[in-house]
C-alpha cells in the first residue's frame, strides 16, 4: 500500500532571522503568540497520516530538541516510526559524501527500516495549514516521479520574501518545464515536494558518486528532463518566513481575523508543545486593542496591534504598539514600544522608548536587560 514518510531537511535553512537565530535554529524561532515555526510542518505532516518523521538539522538544535522533546504534543511517542531528530553523524573516514548528501548517506536506516514508498520533504520556513494527502493522490493518480507543492502568489503581493523562492514553470498539463528565479512568475515553490523512496536514494547514489553536494540542486533541478514532476497547488493561507521583516509582517498579519481563522481555526488544528499556563489578567488599567494575548500574560498597561506570547508582563503605564514580545518578557512601567521584536525573557526597565519602522522593526535579542 502507498504512503509516506516524512523528512525536514534543516541543513541549507541558515540563521536567516539574525537577532531571533543567535541563540536557536531557525526552525526553533516563536511564531504566532504560542508556537515555533516548525510546529506547521509536524502539524501538516501528521494530519496527512505521516507517522514517522525525521529531521535533518546541523546548528543550534538544543532548542529544537526541547521544544520537540518525545513528540508526543504531534503524537509521534511511537513504538513504530515516530519522531527522529538526525543531527550530522559523519565519523566514517571512507565517506565521501558532502553537503546534505551526508545525512541520506549516514542516515539510511531509516529510509530502508520505513515501511512507506514515499518522502514527502519539507523545510520549515513555509507556513501553512495544509492536508498533503490531496497532493499525495494527485501524485499517484499521474504517475509523477516527484509532485512539488507551489502556491500562486499575485504579483502586487510580492516581497522580498519571494525574492529567494524557485519559481516553477509548467505546461497545461501541470509537468514541470522549468525551475526558475524568474521574479515576474507568481507560482512559487514551497519546499515541500513528494519523491519515490527508491527513487531519492538512487538519486543519494548518483550525486554522491559524482561528487555533488546539494540533494535539490543537483539530483532533481539539474535532472529535470529525466524526471517527470507534477505541480500541485496549495489554496489557502501560506507564509514564507525567511527574515526579519517577513517574520514581522506575518506575525502582524495574524491580526487579520481571515488570515487567523485559516491557519488556526481549520481542522485539524495546528499542534505545538504544551504549556500548562493561567488565563490571561487584564487588571484594571489595562487597555488592549486588535491584539493576540497568549495565555499566562499579565497586563496593567495598554496593548495595540500586538502579539504578546506566554507570560508576559506589560506594567502600568506601559504601552506598546505594532510589536511582537515573546515569552516572559517583563515590560515595566512608562516604557513605550512600537515596531519592536523582543526575543524570550527580555526586561524593558522603567522608562524606556524603543521605535523601529514597519520596513526594519527593533529587535532585541532574547534574555537582554534594556
Amino acid at each position: 500500500m502507498n504512503s509516506m514518510m516524512g523528512l525536514i531537511n534543516l541543513e541549507y535553512e541558515h540563521d536567516f532571522l539574525n537577532e531571533l537565530t543567535y541563540f536557536r535554529c531557525g526552525a526553533a524561532v516563536p511564531f504566532g503568540g504560542r508556537y515555533r515555526l516548525i510546529d506547521f510542518t509536524l502539524s501538516n505532516m501528521v494530519k496527512s497520516n505521516i507517522h514517522e518523521i525525521a529531521i535533518f538539522t546541523r546548528n543550534k538544535y538544543r532548542s529544537l530538541m526541547d521544544h520537540l522533546g518525545t513528540g508526543a504534543d504531534w503524537d509521534l511517542d511511537r513504538r513504530h516510526g515516530g519522531l527522529f531528530i538526525l543531527p550530522p553523524d559523519w565519523n566514517d573516514p571512507t565517506d565521501i559524501s558532502r553537503g546534505d548528501l551526508r545525512y541520506f548517506h549516514n542516515n539510511r536506516d531509516y529510509f530502508h527500516r520505513g515501511h512507506s514508498t514515499h518522502v514527502l520533504v519539507s523545510g520549515s520556513q513555509f507556513v501553512s495549514n495544509c492536508d498533503y494527502q490531496a497532493a499525495f493522490q494527485h501524485h499517484l493518480d499521474n504517475e509523477a516521479d516527484i509532485t512539488f507543492i507551489a502556491t500562486q502568489v499575485e504579483p502586487d503581493s510580492f516581497n522580498k520574501e519571494h525574492d529567494a523562492c524557485l519559481r516553477l514553470e509548467t505546461d497545461d498539463q501541470n509537468w514541470v518545464t522549468a525551475i526558475t528565479n524568474e521574479k515576474c512568475n507568481p507560482l512559487i515553490f514551497t519546499g515541500v515536494y513528494i519523491i519515490n523512496k527508491e527513487l531519492l536514494m538512487d538519486t543519494v547514489d548518483q550525486c554522491i558518486a559524482h561528487h555533488k553536494d546539494h540533494f535539490f540542486y543537483h539530483g532533481i533541478k539539474e535532472n529535470l528532463a529525466n524526471l517527470k514532476i507534477q505541480v500541485f497547488e496549495h489554496k489557502g493561507y501560506s507564509a514564507f518566513v525567511n527574515s526579519i521583516e517577513s517574520f514581522y509582517r506575518h506575525n502582524m498579519g495574524l491580526l487579520c481575523e481571515q488570515n487567523y481563522k485559516s491557519l488556526f481555526l481549520k481542522q485539524p488544528f495546528i499542534r505545538t508543545k504544551v504549556s500548562s499556563e493561567p488565563p490571561t489578567k487584564y487588571r484594571d488599567q489595562a487597555g488592549v486593542h486588535g491584539s493576540l494575548i497568549a495565555n499566562g500574560c499579565v497586563v496593567d498597561g495598554d496593548v495595540e496591534n500586538s502579539v504578546l506570547f506566554r507570560g508576559v508582563q506589560v506594567k502600568e503605564g506601559a504601552k506598546i504598539k505594532n510589536s511582537v514580545i515573546m515569552q516572559r518578557c517583563t515590560i515595566e512601567p512608562g516604557v513605550y514600544l512600537e515596531n519592536v521584536i523582543l526575543d524570550k525573557d527580555v526586561h524593558v526597565t522603567k522608562g524606556q522608548t524603543f521605535i523601529g519602522s514597519k520596513d526594519k522593526p527593533f529587535v532585541v535579542a532574547k534574555r537582554q536587560v534594556m
